[in-house]
């Protein structure tokens, strides 16, 4: 049932991220690895919506399929700041999906990043960045990044970010190919590489980095590295994430389109620009 008695919107995007590099340092004992990766958004965005509503109700349209309404982490988020208030306030969110589900680009942790940061605006909740990184934290490990909204060098399970406002912002050609990673089964794998060598925010700038988890992924996903060999024709290429989206760098805009153009029309793929500060911030938090 919808919220008659406000009928503002506000429209916030989330945007998509790219790992530039992704180290893998070492497991823990609890099982998660410790990494080093270099974290930029890219100005292709999901798009939410949000109503505030004043019954302690939330709804999400449209519901998206096999995953149930307490599962979506755009609901989780919300709850975890419900949890946090002392009013009964609720929202209505329509969510706009752009970014391809399971391609390593971030969506479902931006997503669940924009919702912290829109509604503590909406509810007047006044947490700061350090108490909804932390919220974040809790729903997936790349939301923190997102809800600092800066381009940033990330160690630890990726928690741990140094802000990287010095990096530069190319234009970017993603390529996204039709076959969903599960990361769990990167993670778990016994050929992925556990223990490559430290090394400082000075050398992930220079883009020295590689993606350790790019020949595990490549194997288990020919279509993966079917990709990577391609475009490895034109650009340097590399996998985002665990994929099984990959990305080359470009100097313009029109450069990443004259090679987007030579690619066979099965690929489905986006030029996009490299940003250091989120399209989300930039909406939420811009000077009035």
């Amino acid at each position: 049932m919808a919220n008659d008695s406000v009928s503002e919107w506000l429209t916030v995007p989330a945007p998509a991220k790219l790992n530039l590099m992704l180290h893998i340092t070492g497991q823990r004992e609890d099982g998660y690895h410790n990494l080093q990766t270099l974290f930029q958004f890219i100005d292709l965005c999901d798009e939410l919506d949000f109503r505030v509503r004043e019954d302690n109700q939330l709804t999400l349209e449209p519901a998206i399929d096999d995953v149930p309404f307490e599962d979506n982490l755009i609901i989780k988020a919300a709850r975890a700041l419900q949890a946090r208030s002392d009013r009964s306030l609720g929202a209505d969110i329509r969510l706009n999906k752009i970014l391809p589900m399971g391609g390593g680009l971030g969506g479902g942790s931006s997503d669940a990043a924009t919702t912290l940061l829109a509604l503590n605006h909406l509810w007047q909740l006044n947490l700061s960045f350090d108490e909804l990184a932390e919220m974040g934290l809790q729903l997936g490990a790349d939301v923190p990044v997102f809800v600092r909204g800066q381009a940033a060098f990330a160690e630890g399970v990726g928690e741990i970010l140094t802000p990287t406002p010095e990096l530069d912002e190319p234009w970017y050609l993603v390529v996204a190919p039709q076959v969903h990673v599960n990361t769990g089964n990167i993670f778990s794998n016994k050929c992925l590489t556990r223990d490559t060598d430290l090394i400082n925010i000075r050398t992930a700038l220079r883009r020295e980095g590689n993606n350790d988890c790019q020949a595990v992924v490549s194997t288990l996903y020919p279509e993966v590295g079917k990709a990577l060999n391609l475009l490895n024709n034109f650009s340097s290429a590399k996998l985002t994430g665990t994929g099984a989206c990959i990305f080359s760098s470009f100097g313009s805009e029109a450069e990443a389109i004259k090679v987007s153009d030579q690619l066979p029309a099965e690929y489905v793929s986006f030029v996009a620009k490299g940003v250091n500060t989120s399209p989300a911030h930039k909406i939420l938090f811009r000077p009035s």
